[in-house]
């Protein structure tokens, strides 16, 4: 049976623009491939599975021809393979979509079209322009730049265009703009039609240039302006003034450096992006399993989470306290091997040290007894000291480094503590060359989120601290940042509250 090709309009740069169909193709997809304007980040939405085949093209060369890459469609689909064909903004807009689906269709080859935002709505209103507005403009015309219009045999009306009264957008237009732009006018455009030219349209570098008709070009020289450009020619682009959004975010054009492990990092990603930074996640650590559970089985086993025998019995009536949600994940990845679930937890009352901590039980089925109003060890042990703690079991899940303030703190007010190991933290194979790469291209702030983030950093970076200097370094709270002046690295900002949120609040009052 032969497979099925889908051509899926990716949206114009911002990943959050690709529609649910359309992620949900990408998401099945066993074979993606993929054009060079659009978020890498789209791809992590991939199955780990799906081959990933990049075609993109660029002025002067491209990865693979057209008619190799009509040629791959073909192939991969007629092996029964569901392939993703990711393409920038929509697919039939200017962009060469509409001959692949003659090539699928002629070679009988089952396909479906899930169409894509367009550049040229989306970076005019990224820029703060809508293409059109009662009493300013009542339509909108897309035009593709490419050509010349200086040419004797131009295809595009410009002579109609010019008097149409409403907005013109222009793509793939920059190596001619200044032509096009004198062809308006002197087919009788007013100098003066005002005109914004958007580099890099609903992307964390998005930048615009605002001007007339008769200057808006030496404008964008003089800014640095390169392709890819969405020029937005009319009335229209005289509002942006009024009702500019995206680059007026407080952290609009920051990159700032995650340096958590993937799994952690999509919240402060989120939060981050939401406030118009461009996050660079370098993972400094990954959390992993444990290479020998045993250990940690017979922990949980003899506190009666796990149903093995134990030489001692098991323990009844105990405190659990989980110091972190990967914490969480790792107890209960051991409780579910067993089949067992929440209820293994009847004789325990239970601790989570941080609101995220306490999300991850709650997911789980419970609702913590403990969570303390501060995630700093010291004001955990602080809160949980006016309690009886003499002979009171207690278990203490965590990783295989940490902080034992907690530990120590509950045994010297008479508890019987076991620490335990329930997951690793490891350095990833790629993190140093990943680093130098990150860093050299400039980045505004780095974020800390404990203290491990730091030493792997700087362990990553063969201790050498001089790539961090021009940045500003933020850290989660009193702890991380403790770490970071101890290993002699200047700390600029420390979160009031310290969880990711707190963390993005403090960047936001700094820049701001």
């Amino acid at each position: 049976m032969p497979g099925k090709v889908f051509l899926v309009g990716a949206g114009p740069g911002d990943p959050g623009l690709i529609t649910v169909k359309g992620l949900r193709c990408l998401q099945q997809a066993d074979v993606v491939v993929y054009d060079r304007l659009m978020d890498p980040a789209l791809l992590q939405s991939a199955s780990p599975d799906a081959e990933l085949v990049f075609v993109g093209k660029e002025r002067g060369r491209q990865a693979l021809s057209q008619d190799e890459i009509n040629d791959l469609l073909v192939e991969q689909a007629s092996q029964g393979r569901s392939v993703v064909r990711l393409k920038g903004g929509d697919p039939f807009v200017f962009g060469r979509g509409g001959e692949e689906a003659q090539v699928l269709a002629r070679n009988a080859v089952p396909f479906e079209v899930v169409p894509g935002i367009t550049s040229a709505i989306a970076a005019a209103a990224y820029a703060g322009i809508p293409v059109t507005q009662r009493r300013v403009a009542t339509c909108f015309t897309v035009v593709s730049g490419s050509e010349d219009p200086a040419k004797p045999e131009s295809s595009i009306p410009w002579d109609v265009l010019a008097r149409t009264g409403g907005t013109l957008v222009v793509l793939m237009g920059w190596a001619a703009l200044q032509s096009i732009l004198e062809t308006l006018q002197r087919e009788g455009m007013n100098p003066d039609t005002p005109v914004a030219l958007v580099q890099w349209g609903t992307w964390k570098k998005q930048q615009t240039v605002d001007g007339a008709l008769s200057n808006v070009v030496d404008r964008a020289k003089e800014a640095g302006l390169t392709p890819p450009v969405v020029a937005v020619i009319g009335p229209v682009a005289g509002l942006r003034k009024e009702i500019r959004w995206f680059d007026r975010q407080p952290l609009f054009g920051k990159k700032v450096l995650i340096t958590r492990s993937r799994t952690q990092a999509s919240r402060l990603r989120t939060l981050l992006e939401e406030q118009g930074a461009e996050p660079l996640e370098l993972p400094s650590i990954e959390i992993a399993p444990l290479e020998d559970f045993a250990e940690l089985d017979a922990a949980l086993a003899q506190y009666g989470l796990l149903p093995l025998e134990t030489p001692f019995g098991t323990i009844s009536k105990f405190w659990t306290i989980f110091a972190s949600s990967n914490a969480v994940d790792a107890v209960f990845g051991r409780i579910d091997a067993y089949n067992q679930d929440s209820r293994v937890f009847a004789d325990s009352m239970v601790g989570a040290i941080g609101p995220a901590t306490a999300a991850a039980l709650i997911q789980r089925g419970i609702k913590p007894d403990f969570v303390p109003t501060t995630s700093v060890s010291e004001s955990v042990v602080k809160e949980l000291s006016d309690q009886e703690w003499v002979g009171v079991p207690v278990l203490l899940p965590g990783a295989d480094i940490g902080r034992d303030v907690v530990a120590k703190g509950l045994s010297d007010l008479g508890a019987k503590v076991e620490r335990v190991t329930a997951y690793r933290t490891v350095t990833p194979a790629s993190a140093a060359q990943d680093a130098r790469k990150l860093l050299s291209q400039g980045v505004d702030a780095i974020t800390f989120t404990s203290s491990s983030t730091v030493r792997n950093l700087l362990e990553i970076l063969d201790g050498d601290k001089s790539a961090l200097e021009s940045s500003l370094v933020a850290c989660i709270g009193p702890v991380t940042a403790g770490t970071a002046r101890e290993l002699d690295l200047r700390v600029d900002l420390e979160a009031s509250e310290h969880t990711v949120e707190g963390l993005v609040e403090a960047l936001v009052s700094h820049y701001q």
